[in-house]
């Protein structure tokens, strides 16, 4: 089946549209990737939702998480348009659109995750079966509903000498071991990975990221910051366990030099990184990177001097870096339909494997 992935992570920065070819389980082909960006407009207009979504106890419409939501959808169909442009590919040949939706807030300590757009929207819009809402089955089931792609990491895989580690270094890092197959898989957030790094940045400098490292690499960590940052329960929570973007903060570097707070919260991110790896059932003989912070030189330098592992970013694999959790999601809309399980005991706690997503059809 041709399927569409849709993904638009924490970090605000755009939409992440793959077209693939998939079973839903051992095959896996790509087709075509691409990137639409947010406006700055956008990008505010989601932050504030996202700061309103943080206030509640629980989700409710309110109006600017109302437009928000108008604005996920109205994006991703655009983007969805635009793909299908790209891969001259029709409308009518794609079986599903795996439609995630813009997480604003992540709770499952409260027995609920909220992720903004309109499934069925987007179906009738494209004229293509839709499934949304992927989490929120898991968390109320009493999962942590994240993270979600190890299954896909899992397929992708299945041929290569473990066991091995797959590490996403979005807005939040996640990791996947995949000692054999789905069943055993463990997986759980690891901390803030770009998140963090890009809000320093931005408040300090304007720049939306820190180019290639560049900026941590002019600085120094600061021991006493990066100490208290790790002196945190997250880190000796046993996994599977989950974060929210804005479970973590950059008021610990206030009063750094621009240079200095980026060297320390991407010191910071590594530190995590490597008590993640810790934490994993054995040691992986790989460990292949995916998602922005595979970009980030000095980030993964700081990985591999943490860890001692050789860090691979998964494009050397021949797997897209920036299109593999849009590919994921177009892989469990496919499993969806087929009634296959897209989380699992080790990857999101759940009591027992499950299946996911809310289905609308055209």
């Amino acid at each position: 089946m041709l399927a569409i992935g849709l993904m638009s992570g924490t970090s605000l920065d755009g939409i992440d549209a793959a077209l693939i070819e998939t079973d839903g389980e051992a095959f896996v082909r790509a087709i075509a990737f691409r990137g639409e960006p947010y406006s700055d407009a956008a990008r505010a207009q989601l932050a504030e939702a996202t700061r309103m979504a943080l206030t509640f106890e629980r989700p409710r419409a309110s109006p600017p998480v109302v437009a928000a939501g108008e604005l996920i959808t109205r994006a991703h169909v655009f983007a969805v348009h635009k793909l299908l442009a790209d891969a001259g590919v029709a409308a009518a040949e794609v079986g599903v659109i795996g439609f995630h939706g813009q997480t604003i807030a992540h709770r499952p300590d409260r027995r609920w995750t909220w992720q903004i757009g309109d499934g069925a929207a987007v179906a009738r819009a494209t004229g293509i079966t839709t499934v949304s809402d992927f989490r929120s089955a898991d968390v109320a089931a009493g999962g942590q509903g994240a993270p979600l792609l190890p299954v896909y990491h899992a397929a992708l895989a299945a041929g290569l000498d473990g066991p091995v580690a797959v590490l996403n270094l979005g807005g939040v890092g996640n990791i996947t071991f995949i000692p054999g197959g789905a069943e055993a898989l463990v997986a759980f957030d690891t901390g803030p990975a770009n998140g963090l790094i890009d809000s320093w940045v931005e408040a300090e400098t304007g720049a939306r990221y820190d180019a290639g490292g560049a900026l941590a690499a002019s600085g120094r960590v600061d021991e006493s910051v990066l100490t208290a940052m790790l002196d945190h329960p997250f880190f000796d929570t046993p996994p599977p366990k989950s974060l929210d973007r804005n479970d973590f903060t950059i008021q610990p570097a206030r009063g750094l030099s621009a240079a200095d707070g980026a060297a320390t919260l991407t010191a910071f991110t590594a530190a995590t990184v490597a008590e993640a790896v810790r934490q994993l059932p054995a040691r992986p003989v790989r460990l292949l990177v995916a998602g922005g912070g595979r970009h980030n030189p000095t980030m993964l330098a700081m990985i591999a001097e943490l860890t001692g592992l050789v860090v691979e970013p998964t494009d050397a694999l021949g797997w897209n870096g920036d299109a593999l959790e849009a590919e994921g999601f177009a892989y469990m809309a496919v499993r969806t339909l087929r009634g296959l399980p897209i989380s699992f005991p080790g990857t999101t706690g759940v009591p027992a494997a499950m299946a996911g997503g809310v289905v609308d059809r055209v």
